[in-house]
């Protein structure tokens, strides 16, 4: 293989950005590109270990793979980010990419590497089944397939399920003592409190990179100062929703239902067309919400490494 695999600067990420929109062959994929690589290459540095390799070959980028050690587990490294310029296909780049990774990020302490997204800052779940010649690669370099994961798509279009009216729903809670507003930055810390001690601590990465961010937000449901649930959107991607959580005491009051279609809401206003909720888990929940279904399903892999067990 004639490319040198290298370790990136910030300063060549317009470069990764300018590849993943040719090389990312799924159009909404393509699409987010810069914020895709910004969350992935950038903003997640901040708070774990980032990993940016290049293939180059003549000094020209035809590969890229991003790559993190878990900020929960230091002993899992993950790739969040790999691909290779379509002309360059089938030439051992992205093999190349992953070697470099597993042994940067072994010397780094990682027992483990995930083929799997790393929370809070992610693009995908793991390998979208429909990018097959990945699959294809994961399996031939002795990485095993653990979990299965899936997003749901709400459409964004005029008079779909996704963008009914909430009025009405919110002045029967209103009428129970509930409010649904906006968040703000002020509520960070309430909302973060709220979800570490009803869901774990999995979700104050994904809150702070929702509120108060441009192409992002949260809304959330009170009464009396108390809150009762939220739901979040674009921390990693525009087109993403997600976190959401209700208070299991305030399970089937409807407040749900609301608050997912206040942020789906909010992203149509904005411009995206069609919303992924991303590593879904109440499938029903969602189709009947929003009209949701399922449509991008993803395998995860793990392979030990130096040869651990």
């Amino acid at each position: 293989m004639d490319v040198e695999i290298i370790e990136l600067g910030p300063d060549r990420l317009p470069e990764v950005v300018d590849l993943c929109r040719r090389a990312l062959d799924l159009p909404e994929d393509a699409a987010e590109a810069p914020a895709i690589v910004a969350t992935l290459a950038d903003r997640a540095a901040a708070d774990r270990t980032v990993l940016r390799l290049g293939a180059v070959r003549g000094g020209a980028l035809v590969g890229v793979l991003v790559g993190s050690l878990s900020a929960q587990d230091p002993r899992l490294g993950h790739v969040d980010l790999l691909a290779v310029a379509p002309e360059e296909h089938r030439q051992g780049i992205g093999g190349g990419l992953l070697a470099g990774a597993e042994a940067r990020l072994a010397a780094l302490g990682a027992a483990e590497l995930l083929l799997a997204g790393n929370p809070p800052q992610y693009a995908w779940p793991g390998i979208d089944v429909r990018y097959t010649p990945a699959v294809c690669a994961a399996l031939r370099l002795g990485y095993r397939q653990d979990r299965t994961a899936w997003n749901m798509t709400a459409d964004l279009s005029e008079g779909s399920a996704a963008l009914r009216s909430t009025e009405a729903a919110e002045q029967r809670l209103a009428g129970r003592g509930v409010t649904v507003r906006r968040a703000e930055a002020a509520d960070l810390p309430a909302l973060a409190g709220f979800a570490r001690a009803t869901f774990g601590g999995a979700w104050d990465g994904e809150l702070a990179g929702s509120v108060g961010r441009p192409d992002a937000g949260a809304h959330l449901a009170e009464r009396d100062g108390e809150i009762l649930g939220f739901a979040a959107y674009g921390s990693s991607r525009p087109s993403w929703f997600g976190p959401m959580g209700t208070a299991p005491a305030a399970e089937g009051s409807g407040i749900g239902g609301v608050l997912l279609r206040r942020c789906l809401r909010d992203q149509a206003v904005a411009g995206v067309e069609a919303a992924q909720i991303g590593w879904v888990g109440p499938v029903p929940f969602y189709s009947g919400a929003a009209g949701a279904r399922i449509e991008r399903v993803f395998f995860l892999y793990r392979k030990a490494l130096n040869g651990q067990k």
